[in-house]
């Protein structure tokens, strides 16, 4: 799983790993129904099979999420956890980390809600 990318129906999702060892999920578009089969497999095999210290899904630019996805990021940070993988959930805007934290993902998980990757800050969608 090196700098490539992962054709989903609707949406892509580019996966790289940093200098640090950390891989880097980057979802682009809106997650829906047809997009959760593939996301979840990527998901699996990044938690179960590479198994970096630390796995960011990068949700920047991601403006909506569907129920089912949604479960899906929640029990990626489970699965992490059994496997000693820190999942954080990054560059989420403030709805979507409450979405999140409402359906259980804890709140060091979130970091820079409502924060582009260039450290500005999201404009109200």
């Amino acid at each position: 799983m090196g700098n490539e990318g992962s054709a989903m129906t609707a949406t892509s999702v580019d996966v790289e790993t940093s200098p640090d060892g950390t891989l880097v999920i980057q979802p682009h578009g809106a997650l829906d129904a047809e997009d959760a089969v593939e996301l979840r497999r990527t998901l699996v095999h990044a938690v179960r099979h590479v198994r970096p210290l630390r796995l960011v899904l990068d949700l920047h630019d991601v403006p909506d999420i569907d129920p089912i996805n949604l479960g899906t990021l929640v029990a990626t940070c489970f699965l992490g956890d059994d496997h000693q993988v820190a999942v954080f959930l990054d560059h989420t805007s403030p709805a979507l980390a409450d979405r999140l934290s409402a359906a259980g993902v804890a709140h060091h998980r979130l970091r820079d809600v409502g924060v582009t990757p260039a450290g500005r800050e999201r404009p109200a969608a």
